[in-house]
């Protein structure tokens, strides 16, 4: 019993990791090389993260320069940077990609916040699924004749308490970026 608990609570704290990740992601103003996490491109025939095939410097607040560490990958870098849904479009001046973000307009911080809620909403549901298998392990663990009734309802509790903390936490995340989004 207290394994499944354990583990429910390690899945939820990796959820609330995984959409600190994301919020990381959208951009609030400066530039940050974390913004390319997620991006893929096409490295002989292999998807690979484009995180690994070259580096990232912040040149200001609103430039990012890529450096590729093999310069034919060059061309599939700056397509997946191009095709992404971060709203640049890199120069290149044979060596290194030049990112010139945009200032944020209101709209354009408007449409990330609406973005990070999805996340966190994402994230709230991810908890929620955790939840929902760690009860039905301990509900099982019941019905097999494993443990009793009252440690089944004292552990359900302390899950409860796990997920209400770990959803606090995304909603705190939450609060921060829109804060942070909306700020000018």
């Amino acid at each position: 019993m207290n394994d499944t608990l354990s583990d429910a609570d390690t899945k939820m704290t990796k959820a609330v990791e995984v959409t600190r990740e994301e919020f990381a992601a959208i951009r609030a103003g400066r530039a940050h090389p974390s913004m390319f996490a997620k991006l893929t491109a096409e490295y002989y025939g292999t998807p690979t993260p484009v995180q690994q095939l070259a580096s990232f410097t912040s040149q200001d607040a609103r430039t990012i320069l890529v450096a590729p560490y093999d310069l034919g990958a060059m061309s599939a870098i700056e397509k997946a940077i191009r095709d992404s849904d971060l709203g640049v479009n890199p120069a290149n001046d044979g060596k290194v990609l030049r990112c010139a973000f945009p200032e944020l307009t209101e709209e354009r911080r408007k449409e990330y916040v609406k973005v990070a809620r999805t996340k966190a909403e994402e994230g709230r549901v991810a908890v929620r699924n955790i939840r929902r298998n760690a009860k039905q392990a301990l509900e099982k663990l019941e019905k097999d004749g494993d443990v009793g009734k009252d440690d089944v309802t004292g552990a359900e509790k302390r899950l409860d308490a796990a997920t209400k903390k770990h959803t606090d936490q995304i909603d705190d995340l939450l609060k921060h970026k829109e804060a942070e989004l909306l700020e000018v």
